[in-house]
């Protein structure tokens, strides 16, 4: 051989300036700790009900190991039909406006490469969760943040979003309830959006993850209103309502062109969700509503007490209405969010999320995540309680 040379650089310049997640950054520093209380992975604590879980054992039992249609199971597709209607008040034909995907992270993947082309601008709210401005690089869009307030409760409000609207503008991006924030929005705010959406001819792509564990005030998707169902793509799955993660579904549903363009992608990355996993959803839909009730009453305690406690040591911290996430300020303490986490995770074991791994406005907060053993919930209060007065002190 006619001497070394070192091979170029073959990773594609677009992912250059995408960082790791700063969730999953915190989480393998807190994996190399002992006797850590966790708040920080948004992860439900409950284990998926027996039902759902006996009913993909079934389904093992009895040979369902082949693959599906690339749409998914139609017995599926035809119950998530009927669920979106009663809850949402929207009608989507199960044959040819659902898709059922790999966990929600492939369905929103699928709606951006879907709809984008190079330069096209796709705007979203920050913070946010952590995929939305690497999916649209990775499709070579152009992410555009319009960032929300704590004054507002982080709500995306028609006024802010008008100010980041162009000629290059194509979409949209919401999740209400937020992560990381438990913000939601009010039917003033939502038909507003929708008159703006409609005045520029652009799509919407709303993720419905946490829709179900809304606690106050309507619920109201906005796909459901007047001329918004053919400029929406939405999007859910089961993962927070059924505390199903690792069973990774999740679904898409839109007019049927929007549908098979995402279909197109899907059927060559990913051919079908697993069989089994489809087969424990179809469980869910049919029995599992009292499963819903039963873990949004629980949550919802946790919010109060979660927030009570952070309002009473000091860390100003609004109410979420949804979600299972707490957002407290500590940007009044000297120093930044990684710091104010890094040394809460040092000095009391406690691990919270800063809040600038859901983007740059997320600095001065936590991500404080209430799905966990209320016990534990109440030990990291009185910790990170002795924290803030150590603090304070100085």
């Amino acid at each position: 051989m006619k001497g070394s040379k070192s091979p170029r650089n073959f990773i594609a310049s677009h992912l250059e300036n995408v960082p790791k997640s700063g969730i999953r950054d915190f989480f393998d520093i807190v994996s190399t700790r002992k006797d850590i209380i966790s708040l920080s992975i948004g992860e439900p604590d409950f284990v998926t009900p027996w039902h759902i879980r006996e009913a993909s054992i079934f389904a093992l039992d009895h040979g369902a190991t082949a693959y599906t249609a690339n749409l998914g199971l139609l017995e599926l597709r035809q119950l998530l039909s009927k669920y979106v209607h009663k809850s949402f008040g929207i009608n989507y034909d199960p044959v040819s406006e659902i898709l059922v995907t790999v966990g929600v992270s492939e369905a929103m993947d699928l709606a951006i490469r879907a709809i984008t082309e190079p330069g096209d601008e796709i705007i979203y709210h920050e913070p946010c969760f952590v995929s939305y401005a690497p999916v649209i690089i990775f499709a070579h869009g152009k992410p555009v943040p319009v960032i929300t307030a704590r004054e507002e409760e982080f709500r995306l409000t028609p006024d802010l979003l008008e100010k980041r609207i162009t000629g290059h503008t194509k979409a949209l991006v919401l999740n209400f309830p937020t992560n990381p924030t438990g913000a939601v929005l009010d039917r003033n705010d939502i038909e507003g959006i929708a008159d703006l959406v409609i005045k520029h001819d652009l799509l919407v792509i709303t993720d419905e993850i946490y829709s179900e564990l809304t606690y106050d005030g309507e619920r109201l998707s906005i796909g459901a209103l007047p001329g918004m169902k053919e400029r929406t793509i939405f999007l859910n799955g089961f993962s927070k309502t059924w505390a199903m993660t690792g069973f990774r579904v999740g679904f898409s549903c839109a007019p049927p062109h929007l549908t098979d363009a995402m279909m197109k992608i899907h059927q060559y990355i990913m051919m079908c969700a697993p069989i089994l996993s489809q087969k424990a959803a179809i469980e869910a839909l049919r029995n599992g509503h009292s499963d819903i009730i039963e873990m949004r009453s629980e949550y919802k305690k946790r919010r109060n007490f979660i927030c009570s406690s952070l309002n009473e040591m000091g860390l100003p911290c609004h109410v979420p209405k949804g979600a299972f996430y707490a957002f407290p300020y500590i940007g009044d303490y000297g120093m930044t969010a990684k710091e104010f986490s890094l040394r809460l995770l040092d000095e009391e074991n406690v691990a919270c999320v800063p809040g600038t791994a859901f983007g740059n406005s997320g600095e001065g907060f936590l991500r404080c995540s209430y799905a966990a053993d209320m016990d534990d919930i109440k030990e990291a209060m009185n910790r990170m309680e002795r924290f803030v007065k150590r603090l304070q002190k100085k």
